[in-house]
């Protein structure tokens, strides 16, 4: 008897092992998915999105670990060590043209985009408005006409000069705050619709407009005295300053949609958003450098989830349905498509400029009058 009940409580002991291991197995007994690593270059206002730890788990979903480094677009075309990254992703597409050109990438891919715009308050809306600066476009949104823009800057004019203005009487000069243009890509397309409307409403395609048109621009950045390097610390000098430090500065869309997305606040009633007539997109366009960094490309322009946490950061997609959803959801007169869009020049005739103008800096010459 003694020795049947000794069986029974073997068997009993036997099946709870069984069932133990069976149990962890299925659970966090289990060797967690091992993720292969994949490491960026990228320019730094997408650096929020890519330390979002939904679009982390995305990637994680399919086996990836995405890490990122952040530097200019002009310096990841031109002097960052790319052999340690398996993709480069630039804010500009001239950019990310030299990069797959030097590194025979065989493809790219341009998840996202922004249009250039213009962060901007009430009262200098109204004040440009009266000067005939500032016109509505007809499809719910404001834009500053350039050309009219430019030939104020090429009078000198200063804001207590305006007629009509009370609203902003400073003695300064009316000039669009900015990057540094030589090592800033939301400058560098600035330069690309300035330079468009001085070389007679085209392309800079030649050597020979690039040097004139660099000449004849370079006060727009010259006369702005210090710039930041970086688009992130003059809006928030935007953001916090208000129209005495900034009265208008040139932004990616993305930046002001997404604190419009966001609800936090830090879009005030009093703020805007002006369009350039002409505006040039922002094509963050990513250059794969391994397998790795192609999949990373792949499900940036193609995963519907991280399409959505994109939109949810200010960025245009393919599917512009997410966008609009956020535009309609907050009521934000943002345009479902800007209309007056013109091409950047290629990287060499954008480069030439941005190094004439660079020349300008270091020898304390004053250039001609913006035309």
């Amino acid at each position: 008897m003694k020795r049947w009940i000794g069986v029974g409580l073997a068997l009993l002991l036997g099946g709870a092992v069984v069932v133990a291991l069976v149990v962890g197995n299925r659970g966090g007994g289990t060797k967690p998915r091992e993720l292969t690593l994949v490491r960026g270059v990228i320019g730094s206002e997408k650096k929020p999105f890519f330390d979002d730890q939904r679009v982390r788990a995305v990637f994680a979903g399919h086996g990836l670990r995405v890490e990122v480094d952040t530097a200019g677009s002009r310096q990841i075309a031109s002097s960052v060590d790319l052999k340690k990254y398996g993709f480069a992703f630039p804010s500009s597409a001239p950019a990310a043209e030299k990069i797959k050109r030097d590194q025979g990438a065989g493809r790219t891919f341009a998840p996202f985009s922004s249009p250039m715009a213009i962060a901007t308050f009430k009262p200098i809306v109204d004040v440009l408005a009266k000067a005939g600066v500032v016109r509505d476009s007809g499809q719910g949104y404001q834009v500053l006409d350039m050309r009219k823009y430019l030939d104020l800057v090429a009078k000198g004019t200063r804001w207590d000069k305006l007629p009509g203005n009370t609203a902003y009487p400073a003695r300064k000069r009316v000039l669009l705050t900015t990057t540094d243009v030589r090592t800033s890509n939301s400058a560098a397309m600035y330069l690309s619709i300035a330079g468009y409307v001085a070389n007679g409403d085209d392309v800079v395609t030649s050597t020979a407009q690039g040097a004139k048109v660099a000449q004849a621009v370079a006060p727009l950045f010259l006369d702005q005295g210090y710039s930041e390097t970086s688009t992130e610390a003059p809006f928030e000098d935007y953001l916090s300053l208000g129209m005495g430090k900034t009265p208008m500065l040139m932004v990616y869309e993305a930046q002001y949609a997404s604190r419009l997305f966001a609800g936090d606040g830090s879009i005030r009633p009093d703020m805007r958003l002006l369009y350039p007539s002409p505006t040039v997109l922002s094509k963050h366009t990513l250059v794969p450098l391994s397998p790795q960094g192609a999949e990373v490309g792949r499900l940036l322009q193609e995963d519907p989830e991280l399409g959505r946490l994109a939109a949810l950061y200010g960025f245009r997609t393919a599917s512009a349905k997410a966008f609009d959803d956020l535009v309609a959801k907050v009521k934000a007169p943002l345009p479902a498509s800007v209309i007056d869009v013109v091409e950047p020049p290629d990287y060499d005739r954008l480069e030439g400029m941005i190094t004439a103008i660079d020349r300008l800096y270091r020898s304390g010459a004053a250039p001609s009058s913006t035309p």
